[in-house]
Formats: structure tokens, C-alpha cells, sequence
């Protein structure tokens, strides 16, 4: 394959794009390394693909309409994967134009790429925030998502909608994924996991949302990853079954296909803490405060529909993961 992967140089987009060169695949890795977080550490993360060969990588904003047009013509990807994107559900709160650009207008170039040069699939980043006010447990790719709570929700339904479109309009082969709060080695700074182990190392209280009673479904970036390649391998096909008098949310008589990736197992956020205290020997300080806006109580993925269709199940244990993570953590910043 010859692979497009959008935010290479972001936490799944690195690992990914690791993983597909491993594979022997050929990866065009774009990202214009924008500042919401550390561009050092994107910087590292690019670093480590550069030193293979079949790695390029390509610093073109998505939501520049001809800079993308002209990079699909040039490459002739067989695969794009849209991992590129604004990301953070408090965030959007406060700077909603820039998830407009990113989300909606640079998704739209990725649609016009893939249609216009006979892209074989392309599988795109959605989130689990789509469930929104949904409280139906696990969350089903079969449930309706009509009821976001953050405008970074509504922006991936947005592309899950507008997808949709692509693939009943020009067959367009999509598949969209729907992540659950993804941790790991080289992890975002802006995500908790990250945030509470500086802190605790740093000697600093911690900030616990809803008084630690959050409960997330955290799932280990190896799991994504694997998810994601085995997917991406798999094009989807129409729905034979598919009806309008009931329609399916995640299929169609397009070639059109949503999935959960999660662990299918909910962590209250407090248990967490305590796994991460026991792996780094020392005790947080807390500060509990109430829910955030934009924010749900919890997330929980039904993965039926990933298993059967690719025999892949999450499995990596929260401490597991949280010892991976603070292995890292200690080595990359000497800590």
C-alpha cells in the first residue's frame, strides 16, 4: 500500500505510521506540526519515521485546498488514513474556529483527494464523544449519535455525515473509527495521564474532574493501532440488509462502515490515579472538582461489530498500559 497518513506526526498518527513501515508499506506522513501541544515532542515523534526511507514527510495544512489537491495528484495513494485533526472537547469550547478548519473544511479536502484519484479507502478518525448524551451502555455503533455536547463531538459526527455522502455518491470506500480515550508511550501532554504524572513527579496536585466518579473506557495506543491496520485492510462493502424504514447507523447500502475501538471494559477515573500512584511510588495530591462543560459522566464501547468483522478484540489492562507509559515517561524526559 501506499499510504496517506493525516497528523503522522501526532500520537496514533507516529505509532501508525511506525507500523505501517514495519509492514514494508510506502507513508506520505502529513502534519503541519500547529503548537497546541509541545512541537518538540511531534518533532521526536517524526524523527523516529524519518529514519526509514519509505517515510515521507509532507508540512501541508489540511485545510489548504490546492496544497492538498495537488499532493493527492502527485502521490496516487492506494490508502488514506485521516488521523489529522483539532483535537481536545474543552478546547473546542473556547476556539471553535480552529475545529471548523481542521475538521470540517480539511476533511473536505481529504473527501475531494480521495475522490477525484481513485483512492482504494479511507478510514478517518471519529471519537467517542459522538455518543454524547447517549447513556445507553456500552455505546453501540447500531445506537443513534444525534446529541453532541461539544462542538469537537459535533465536528466528528460532521465527518462521519459527510463521509457518508462520498461513499453513497462517488463509492467511495470509508470507514470510520470511534476512539475511547486512547494512552500510552508517547502520549499527549494534554490528556490526563500525561498531566498527572508530570504533576505527581513535579511534587503538584493533580486536577480530579467530577471528583474522580468519571468512568472511561481507556484503551492502549498498540490496541488502536492494531485496530486501525486491520481495518484499513478490510474495505467495507454495502449493506445488503440495509433499509430505510430502519436504518442501521453504521452501515449503508454504501460502501460505508463506523466502529468502536475502546477496551470494552469502563475504569473510574479514581481507580486509574490509584494505578498510576502504585507505578510511580508516590501519592497525588487532589484537587476535586466538579464536572467540565462538554464533558459525559462515561464512556464504554460494545466492539461486537469489530470483533466479527476483523477477529480483533482490545485487551491491554490499565496497568499494563500506565506501566508502559511511565517507563517511557521516565526514560524520554530523564525523570
Amino acid at each position: 500500500m501506499h499510504i496517506l497518513v493525516t497528523g503522522a506526526a501526532g500520537f496514533i498518527g507516529s505509532q501508525l505510521s511506525r507500523r505501517f513501515l514495519a509492514e514494508g508499506h510506502t507513508v506520505v506522513g502529513l502534519d503541519i506540526l500547529n503548537d497546541y501541544y509541545s512541537v518538540e515532542l511531534k518533532k521526536a515523534r517524526l524523527a523516529v519515521l524519518l529514519e526509514d526511507s519509505r517515510f515521507r514527510h509532507a508540512h501541508i495544512d489540511l485545510a489548504d485546498r490546492d496544497a492538498m489537491a495537488r499532493l493527492f495528484a502527485e502521490e496516487k495513494f492506494t490508502h488514506v488514513v485521516n488521523l489529522a485533526a483539532q483535537a481536545g472537547v474543552r478546547y473546542s469550547i473556547e476556539n471553535p474556529h480552529s475545529y471548523v478548519d481542521s475538521n470540517l473544511v480539511g476533511f473536505c479536502n481529504v473527501l475531494e483527494g480521495c475522490r477525484h484519484n481513485k483512492v482504494e479507502h479511507l478510514v478517518y478518525a471519529s471519537s467517542s464523544s459522538v455518543y454524547g448524551l447517549n447513556t445507553n451502555m456500552p455505546f453501540s455503533v447500531h445506537d443513534n449519535v444525534d446529541h453532541p455536547i461539544s462542538l469537537y463531538a459535533a465536528s466528528k459526527k460532521a465527518n462521519e455525515l459527510m463521509a457518508h455522502t462520498y461513499s453513497h455518491l462517488y463509492r467511495l470506500p470509508t470507514t470510520g473509527l470511534r476512539f475511547f480515550t486512547v494512552y500510552g508511550p508517547w502520549g499527549r501532554p494534554d490528556m490526563a495521564l500525561f498531566l498527572f504524572t508530570k504533576a505527581i513527579l513535579e511534587g503538584k496536585p493533580i486536577n480530579v474532574f467530577n471528583e474522580g466518579k468519571m468512568r472511561r473506557d481507556f484503551t492502549y495506543i498498540d490496541d488502536i493501532v492494531e485496530g486501525v491496520v486491520r481495518v484499513t485492510k478490510r474495505t467495507p462493502v454495502p449493506n445488503p440488509d440495509w433499509t430505510g424504514a430502519a436504518p442501521d447507523p453504521c452501515t449503508s447500502p454504501a460502501p460505508y462502515r463506523i466502529y468502536n475501538i475502546g477496551n470494552n471494559n469502563t475504569v473510574e477515573l479514581g481507580r486509574f490515579i490509584e494505578v498510576l500512584e502504585d507505578k510511580l511510588g508516590m501519592k497525588a495530591q487532589k484537587n476535586l472538582m466538579p464536572m467540565q462543560p462538554g464533558d459525559v459522566a462515561a464512556t464504554y464501547a460494545n466492539v461486537d461489530d469489530l470483533i466479527a468483522d476483523t477477529g480483533f478484540k482490545p485487551s491491554t489492562t490499565v496497568e499494563e498500559g500506565i506501566s508502559n507509559f511511565v517507563d517511557w515517561y521516565r526514560d524520554y524526559y530523564k525523570v
